[in-house]
C-alpha cells in the first residue's frame, strides 16, 4: 500500500479526530472510505450526465422505442403462450 500525505484544514481534522474516537477507527480508514464514497459519487453524476445527454440523441431515441416495441411485442408473446 502507498503512503499519501496531505494537509486538511484544522476543523475537518479535528471532526475526524472526533469522529475516529467516537467509532473507534483509525482516521485513515475513515478517509479511505470517505474516498471511496466521493469518487462513486462522481462516477455515478458522471453516468447521469451522459444518460441525459444521450437522451437528447434522436437516433438513440429511436433506437431504444424500436427495443422496447420488440420487448413488448416478445412479453406479449410470451404471454400468450403461456396461458
Amino acid at each position: 500500500m502507498a503512503t499519501y500525505t496531505s494537509s486538511l484544514p484544522n476543523p475537518l481534522l479535528q471532526l475526524l479526530d472526533e469522529k475516529a474516537k467516537q467509532l473507534q477507527l483509525p482516521k485513515n480508514k475513515i478517509i479511505e472510505r470517505a474516498l471511496e464514497l466521493y469518487l462513486d459519487q462522481l462516477n455515478r453524476a458522471e453516468y447521469i450526465k451522459s444518460y441525459q445527454q444521450l437522451s437528447k440523441d434522436k437516433d438513440v431515441l429511436l433506437l431504444a422505442e424500436e427495443g422496447m416495441e420488440t420487448y413488448l411485442s416478445q412479453l406479449e408473446e410470451t404471454e400468450e403462450n403461456g396461458r
